[in-house]
């Protein structure tokens, strides 16, 4: 299977919610990091949170609902 296949091919149900999840965390952490007057503790949290949820929504997309078994 190629990976552009993998890709636009149907996504289980727990995996779609788990995207989803990974995708809120990006977002979230990317607006902290919007925040000017936020103490750089909570810059480098939001840091580590964009990258589980980047790695977390990719990994999700990637997974492969197959019919039959």
């Amino acid at each position: 299977m190629k990976i552009t296949e993998r890709l636009t091919a149907a996504t289980p149900p727990f995996f779609s919610k788990l995207r989803n999840i990974g995708l809120l965390l990006t977002a979230v952490s990317g607006a902290l990091m919007g925040v000017p007057a936020i103490p750089a503790i909570v810059i480098k949290i939001a840091g580590y949170l964009a990258v589980a949820g980047t790695v977390m929504s990719g990994v999700s997309q990637a997974a492969v609902l197959k019919e039959g078994e």
